[in-house]
């Protein structure tokens, strides 16, 4: 069935062959051809469809797509999905956001993009500000904590999101959009936000099913709360598609091209992020007594000062493309064979400055040189030619170039009507370059390139100085295989499936590990022998402990497992179903962990890092019909070696296993239209973490804030955090919201909301509060902290211009977090992290802001 659909910021008309809620090709028509049946697919209700699979999933369409804010990012419309959580750095979705399903972070979700991951190869992350622009999603696929069988995933034990793009219409057609915003709340000032988006469909061209669409965005705003920061952002997207018979084969080639220009937004951990005070929340950044603040100018001599130095003048650049094929051939009546395909490239950094030393390196062992060490720059020359030897601001992010290739195959065979059975083959191999290189400060202590591997400063005898310095190749490849049956006239349906990775790690350090933690020493390669001289490695294999500096050296790892999942729907009666599934997951250390354990040797049991894996169940009970999509879900997760991340403030990571985890919880949603003109959608969640042991740590310091809290003890002299029976940090508890819909005329008004419950700051659920000391003196202490729930509503309104004589025009007006709720979005945290440390940061949640958008088309 072909249709025109239209976004409230230029949706382009385009024809839709089928809902699709899996990830890849093979996936897409091997679960169609068994759920969907009939002439016409189902499409929800007010945009929401819940898929009668075994697994639990939920799909957005895009009723509900378009009437969110143009140039949002999906992650932040999937905030309507049960068991989702996603708080947004700005109103306007370029700044990047925390994210979580079920809890678990966004490095344990696969994000895919046409069934093209889009994870970070090296730590799993999620950039949300960095995704396709909403109007080209036909629709988007949530599965809650499971994955489909061929997806190239190396971490997906929380659940999978698949961003879909839609396919080129028959019709030729222009359509363009104009957006303008601010933020209006008491005290931010001007903080404009201006989008532009367009999108040209060629029609069919030839007249056997060539067809096209080209479309191209730029957006910029102000920062949220700092009166330093911009974000500049451009995007360029494309899809050809070219019909092969009338039987729904195809071959699709698309491309997309992304360039961020931003700040980092948010700022070190404030009282008022606790106390919920929000007059402070827009701010004046730095100080000028320090020669901070902004505007500002760099220290004429080589004793810095702090212009450039503020966290807020952190740049965070991205540039990030891909190109991706898609196809489905019908070999036979019963043989279909499907193929996806992708090339992936990244430049992106992160990351502040440093004070550099102009002079040599020195240390007891009589070693002098330059280089990186204890994670300061030495250059041995005069950066600023002030013709003094002391210390200049640089620019020191860390620098990370991926070329990535990804391929799906699947070849699927259909036994009769009721049976149909598929294998499946996917490879993933990401080179994933990172690199940590200074470059200089103009005058108003801004870098005059934000990438400094394009210029990087190096010292006297030309060396290119690396706060970090490694490649690594993460390889998959993965064959699975699945069967699906319908029985008893096609009220039963059975999922019987497998998939068995094969993980490598390809390692390469170039710099001296100095300890667990990461940190390394980076001597150029003239130096490296007299480096090596004097700063002698030694390990005890007794103790486990290892002294000195690691030589650079290289190291292969492998992680196999053989990964089952079952399931069944059960049709009570045309509208009542119950399912059920089971599924074991895997997690692989990322690159950051498996790195830091090279400061000890490779065949030691100190050196090895064990996968995280999962054994999952949810089971649902589900009402489908024309005007009701509803479903309950209970679920349960068990993990063993349960891996968490924790970043600073430099965006540094590390990573610890918390042993066994136990999670479970409910997952329930229901979308109902009466009537056309009112939809209402409510949704809900509850999630219970606890963590089963306790953790070793390093110290349980005597009145330290984590011993004054009695979160730490010493047993048989060694030391133990106590998280047994914790939640693990970030997690809530529940969150619930809803959305009411009304369509009057030409005039579509929405209104939701969500709830998001407390959340704790780390794994041993600290909090701010007052102790007293053995010598008798009560202080406050801060071994961590709890950040308050918070309810975010928003409105929007559209008025359609059909009745004016514009079929494809619109007015949109957007309000996100309309009462103007103050609330602590994304932060950092750890396992013992405290509120006091000077590392720790927080996001606030965004501010009240309102945009509206024209579109006009023919």
């Amino acid at each position: 069935m072909k249709q025109f659909l239209m976004g409230s910021a230029a949706i382009i008309a385009v024809a839709i062959p089928g809902t699709a809620f899996a990830q890849s090709t093979g996936s897409n028509d091997f679960e169609g051809s068994i759920i969907v049946t009939g002439a016409r697919i189902d499409q929800g209700v007010g945009g929401v469809k819940i898929p009668d699979s075994p697994k639990a999933k939920v799909v957005l369409g895009q009723e509900i797509i378009q009437a969110q804010r143009p140039g949002q990012t999906i992650n932040e419309i999937i905030n309507l999905v049960p068991g989702v959580s996603f708080t947004n750095n700005d109103p306007w979705g370029s700044s990047g956001g925390s994210f979580t399903i079920r809890g678990f972070s966004s490095d344990r979700i696969s994000q895919t993009f046409d069934g093209i991951p889009l994870n970070d190869s090296g730590n799993y992350a999620i950039y949300t500000n960095q995704q396709v622009d909403a109007e080209l999603i036909q629709n988007v696929n949530v599965n809650l904590g499971s994955t489909d069988v061929d997806s190239p995933t190396a971490a997906a034990v929380g659940g999978t999101v698949n961003i879909q793009t839609m396919e080129p219409s028959d019709e030729y057609g222009v359509l363009a959009s104009v957006s303008y915003g601010n933020i209006l709340a008491d005290g931010a000032g001007d903080r404009p936000y201006f989008r532009m988006f367009g999108v040209v469909n060629t029609g069919d061209l030839t007249g056997h099913g060539t067809k096209a669409w080209f479309s191209a965005s730029r957006l910029k705003n102000d920062a949220a709360f700092a009166n330093y920061g911009k974000v500049y952002k451009q995007q360029y997207n494309a899809k050809i598609w070219q019909d092969i018979g009338d039987n729904g084969d195809f071959i699709a080639l698309s491309g997309h091209y992304n360039q961020n220009r931003n700040n980092f937004g948010g700022s070190p951990l404030r009282a008022n992020a606790i106390t919920g005070d929000k007059s402070g929340r827009f701010y004046n950044i730095g100080s000028a007594a320090t020669g901070g603040g902004y505007p500002c100018n760099v220290s004429a001599t080589s004793t810095p000062n702090t212009c450039g130095t503020e966290f807020e003048r952190r740049f965070n650049p991205s540039n990030t493309g891909n190109v991706r094929l898609n196809s489905k051939f019908t070999l036979t009546d019963r043989l279909i064979f499907s193929v996806d395909g992708a090339y992936q490239w990244v430049k992106a950094n992160g990351g502040g400055t440093t004070s550099a030393n102009e002079t040599l390196f020195t240390d007891a062992t009589g070693f002098s040189g330059t280089g990186n060490y204890n994670g300061s720059f030495y250059f041995g020359r005069d950066l600023n030619g002030d013709g003094v030897l002391g210390r200049v601001t640089v620019l020191q992010p860390s620098q990370t170039n991926t070329r990535r290739w990804v391929g799906i195959a699947n070849l699927a065979y259909e036994i009769s009507d009721a049976h149909r059975v598929r294998l499946s083959y996917s490879y993933d191999r990401a080179r994933h370059r990172q690199t940590g290189a200074a470059g200089f400060l103009d005058q108003g202590g801004t870098p005059f390139d934000v990438f400094p591997i394009n210029d990087p400063i190096a010292d006297a005898a030309g060396n290119v100085l690396q706060k970090r310095d490694r490649k690594s190749i993460a390889e998959l490849n993965q064959i699975a295989g699945e069967y699906r049956g319908q029985f008893f006239e096609d009220s039963l349906t059975v999922l019987i499936g497998a998939r068995m990775p094969f993980f490598k790690r390809e390692l390469d350090q170039n710099c001296f590990t100095t300890s667990s933690g990461g940190f390394v020493n980076c001597v150029p390669e003239d130096q490296l022998a007299a480096y090596i001289a004097t700063h002698p490695y030694s390990y005890n294999a007794t103790t486990g402990r290892a002294t000195g500096s690691a030589l650079p050296q290289e190291r292969k790892l492998k992680y196999d497992k053989f990964l089952p999942n079952i399931g069944a729907t059960f049709k009570i009666t045309p509208e009542i179903s119950i399912a059920g599934s089971y599924a074991k997951n895997i997690s692989v250390p990322s690159t950051d962990a498996l790195y830091n354990a090279f400061v000890f040797p490779a065949d030691s049991d100190s050196a090895y890092r064990v996968a995280e894996t999962s054994d999952s169940f949810d089971a649902s009970i589900r009402y489908n019909s024309s005007k009701v999509q509803a479903a309950i879900t209970g679920w349960y997760s068990k993990y063993k070696n349960r891996l968490v991340t924790a970043y600073d403030i430099d965006g540094n990571g590390t990573d610890t296993n918390l042993g066994p985890v136990k999670k479970y919880g409910i997952d329930s949603s229901i979308s109902y239209s009466p009537i056309n003109e009112i939809t209402a959608y409510l949704f809900g969640s509850y999630i219970k973490s606890e963590i089963q042991n306790d953790t070793v740590t390093a110290s349980c310091a005597l009145d330290s804030d984590i011993q004054l809290a009695g979160l730490c003890y010493t047993q048989d002299g060694v030391n133990f955090l106590r998280t047994a029976g914790k939640r693990e940090r970030s997690a809530p508890k529940y969150l619930y919201g809803g959305r009411l819909q009304g369509n009057l005329g030409d005039f579509t008004m929405g209104v939701q909301a969500k709830k998001t419950s407390s959340r704790f700051m780390n794994d041993i659920n600290g909090n701010v509060q007052t102790a007293t000391t053995s010598t008798g003196v009560t202080k406050l202490i801060a071994p961590g902290a709890k950040f308050g729930a918070y309810t975010v509503v928003d409105l929007d309104i559209r008025y359609s211009l059909a009745s004016l004589g514009m079929e494809k025009g619109a007015i949109q007006l957007n309000v996100s977090n309309l009462f103007d709720k103050f609330y602590v979005g994304s932060f950092s945290g750890g396992l013992d992290t405290l509120a006091s440390s000077s590392s720790a940061f927080v996001n606030f949640g965004s501010p009240r802001a309102i945009s509206a958008s024209l579109i006009v088309g023919f």
